[in-house]
């Protein structure tokens, strides 16, 4: 492949391969974050697509001639990137989801930080998961898992050769579902624990009148919080290992729907 010399073919397959990758790239959590400046996003997603290009399997005669049908394949390529990073996300939603409800229920509903992924506010709970989980993916070489699981997406469903099946679309709406799922477990022993200290407190409220239960109740349920929230970590740091281990196998799944 000669850089300076693209034919108008070669330039073809350039473009639909920048658009799988950017989308993936752009949509991962680390990269995904404004503060990662937008001319490294490019640069990073032109590097990745060049390294690509001579191992992508693409016919250039299957192009068709005019330009609704070259706008037909860059929806495909856009739609195979979006399955991709948005299969990525659902584990870092799960975490999100957890630290949401442990942070909701010690009481820090109104206390909020700014995520610096999405610029949106969030739990301090939630936020220490992510960055906890997001951590743990890099540490356990999630992002080389994803790039290989792009480059073998290319082997698996040829660009031109896109399918939208309704078993991919079930799929996808069990690994919604899922993420719910997998959420609740995550938070599970901490709510637990939450709701037995206010249990005890109310019923330390009804023996014991006096006590003023909400100035005693507040900084205790924190305590109990963070102590349950400190032993969520690991597990989540337990299911970030299984969901590394799990994850090209995963994307292999939904792209093989797609692939036909």
């Amino acid at each position: 492949m000669d850089i300076l010399n693209f034919s108008a073919n070669e330039f073809k397959i350039f473009i639909l391969i920048l658009i799988r990758v950017s989308i993936v790239l752009f949509m991962f959590p680390v990269f995904s974050s404004p503060v990662v400046p937008g001319l490294t996003k490019i640069a990073l997603a032109l590097i990745l697509s060049l390294l690509l290009y001579p191992v992508v399997p693409m016919d250039p005669g299957l192009f068709p001639q005019n330009n609704l049908g070259f706008a037909v394949l860059i929806t495909g390529e856009f739609i195979v990137g979006m399955v991709m990073g948005y299969t990525v996300d659902i584990f870092f939603g799960a975490v999100q989801l957890a630290g949401q409800i442990i942070g909701f229920q010690m009481g820090f509903s109104m206390i909020n930080v700014i995520d610096p992924q999405s610029g949106a506010n969030i739990s301090m709970m939630s936020q220490i998961g992510y960055l906890v989980a997001i951590l743990l993916f890099i540490l356990l070489n999630g992002h080389h898992t994803i790039i290989q699981a792009l480059v073998e997406s290319f082997r698996i469903v040829n660009m031109g050769e896109f399918f939208l099946k309704a078993g991919m679309i079930t799929q996808l709406q069990t690994m919604v579902t899922g993420m719910f799922v997998l959420g609740i477990k995550m938070a599970a022993p901490a709510m637990a624990a939450l709701l037995f200290t206010s249990a005890a407190f109310g019923i330390c409220a009804k023996f014991v009148p006096q006590m003023n239960i909400m100035i005693v109740a507040f900084p205790v349920q924190i305590y109990v919080g963070l102590i349950t929230f400190g032993l969520t970590l690991q597990v989540i740091g337990i299911l970030s290992n299984n969901f590394t281990g799990t994850f090209r196998g995963l994307l292999s799944s939904l792209l093989l729907w797609m692939g036909g």
